[in-house]
């Protein structure tokens, strides 16, 4: 079966595991020089548009965060046109004024990750993307806008906030969420890092919509938290989330954001392309065509 186009992709989290809004949706597996994406991924359209969907544990959720194959899950985006992506998690609140089932805006990360492979280059090339705008301004806009046009019943968003991406699976130490919280952060989760950077390095894109499930074990009403409590949570806050993904699917069909990120390699190889050895060249041939 010949591959499906779209621009617009989206990786759903913990529980946001198929979009029912999803007309004609076709299953395709995406074969990629870093080993096979989370799952198939799905592409359908919503309102007439075309869009990827990918369930980033897998549709059974078999994936730790540490197991995601955060490459392939790109570079499978990547190989269907995907130029923009809304990335869809569930967090735990750092602060009180987040509450759960509040919707977060993320502008800024922190990593914490230990045991990830974070870009797509090594094998002799060299590139450094800037990333102190780890997410698409424009992009967000559009979460943004599409989120106050619902205006969702009981629901609060926040336009910015720090996403804290530690290792897991274990949820925090008490001394670890009172430091994040001492940073700053706003919002702790366990998937966006290293997924950013590669979308940044594939010059996608890229979004994140947190949606917070619980007040992380710093809060005094919230010693402790569970599966049961986060998933209960998530069930609540996934119609929201597919309600904005509509909305903003629609708003970037109509008028598609103009992005730094479309761009990200331009000044970011540092390596002669002429130097690179063949078999890298042919490995990264889809994201290094622009400059070949």
């Amino acid at each position: 079966m010949s591959q499906a186009q779209a621009k617009i992709g989206v990786i759903g989290g913990s529980g946001l595991y198929q979009m029912p809004a999803l007309t004609g949706v076709k299953e395709y597996r995406v074969p990629t020089p870093f080993g096979d994406p989370s799952d198939a991924l799905l592409v359908g359209e919503l309102a007439g548009v075309p869009v990827a969907f990918l369930a980033r544990h897998g549709r059974h959720h078999h994936l730790l965060p540490s197991e995601l194959p955060a490459r392939a899950n790109i570079y499978a985006m990547k190989s269907l046109g995907v130029e923009y992506i809304i990335s869809v998690s569930a967090v735990g609140s750092l602060r009180s004024e987040v509450k759960p089932l509040d919707l977060v805006v993320v502008d800024q990360f922190i990593d914490r990750t230990r045991n990830r492979i974070a870009t797509f280059f090594g094998e002799g090339i060299v590139a450094h993307i800037t990333f102190e705008n780890p997410v698409c301004p424009a992009l967000a806009q559009v979460l943004l806008e599409a989120i106050r046009e619902l205006d969702l019943p009981g629901v609060t968003v926040h336009p910015q906030g720090t996403y804290v991406c530690m290792e897991g699976p274990a949820f925090s130490t008490r001394a670890e969420s009172e430091l994040y919280r001492s940073w700053g952060a706003t919002v702790i989760g366990m998937t966006n890092l290293p997924e950013a950077k590669l979308a940044r390095e594939a010059e996608i894109a890229y979004a994140t919509l947190a949606l917070a499930t619980d007040y992380d074990c710093w809060h005094p009403g919230h010693a402790s938290v569970s599966v049961a409590m986060v998933m209960e949570n998530l069930r609540q806050n996934v119609n929201n989330a597919q309600a904005v993904i509509q909305k903003a699917v629609a708003k970037i069909a109509a008028q598609p954001p103009v992005s730094k990120a479309h761009r990200a390699l331009q000044h970011a190889i540092m390596t002669p392309l002429a130097q690179v050895p063949p078999a890298t060249i042919e490995k990264l041939r889809l994201i290094l065509a622009p400059y070949l």
